[in-house]
Order: structure tokens, then sequence, then C-alpha cells
């Protein structure tokens, strides 16, 4: 099967910027829904953003005009550029894909293993 894979976590000072990428594990040839949730210590998962293979795109308004998610359709890579990050956005970062279609078959709800943001005030 495939897995989504994310990197970009890191540890920074409030008001700072993180960028996020998440690829697919192996090739695959589409993929619907794309984006991005997170889940703090203590909290339930939470969506953040996500966006649509025509580029529509939601966000969780916690994070409008501070986050903005991208994705190339071409490497079904998507990527969440995190600016003025604030300690309240520490959490687990997890990618996720509604749907993916590739040489193992059919997946739906496909998440990320996740990566750690840790904004520190």
């Amino acid at each position: 099967q495939v897995q989504l894979v994310e990197s970009g976590g890191d540890l920074v000072q409030a008001g700072g910027s993180l960028r996020l990428s998440c690829v697919p594990s192996r090739n695959i040839f589409s993929a619907s829904n794309m984006g991005w949730y997170r889940q703090a210590p203590g909290k339930q998962r939470e969506l953040v953003a996500i966006i649509g293979r025509d580029g529509y795109t939601e966000y969780a308004e916690r994070v409008k005009g501070r986050f903005s998610i991208s994705r190339d359709n071409v490497k079904h890579m998507v990527s969440l550029q995190m600016n003025s990050l604030k300690p309240e956005d520490t959490a687990v970062y997890y990618c996720y894909a509604e749907s993916l279609a590739s040489n193992w078959g059919a997946q739906r709800d496909v998440w990320g293993q996740g990566t750690q943001v840790t904004v520190s005030s």
C-alpha cells in the first residue's frame, strides 16, 4: 500500500514560519482532496486546511490569513506554509488524502505518521 510521508516539523519561536511537506511513499496515479490535520495533547484531531485537485481550498478559522496550502498534481505533493506561528499551533500535524490510486489499488482515508510542530512563546 501507499503511505503518506510528512516532513518539515520543528521547534520554532512564536512569530516564526515553517513549511510542511507531504509526499506519497510510492508512485501514484492520482489523489483526490488532500490536506492537513493537527492534534494537540489532550485534544481531538482537527482540520487545518484542505485542497482539491482543482485548487479549491478550505481553512480552519484559526489559521486563516496565516497558513497557506498548496499542491503539486504531478508529484501529488501537498505543502502547508505556516506563518506568524503561535504557541497554540503546537501539535502533531498529519497529512491526509481522501483517496489515492496506484498500482497497489485504490485507497481511501490515507493518513501520514505525523510531524511535530512546537511553537515556543
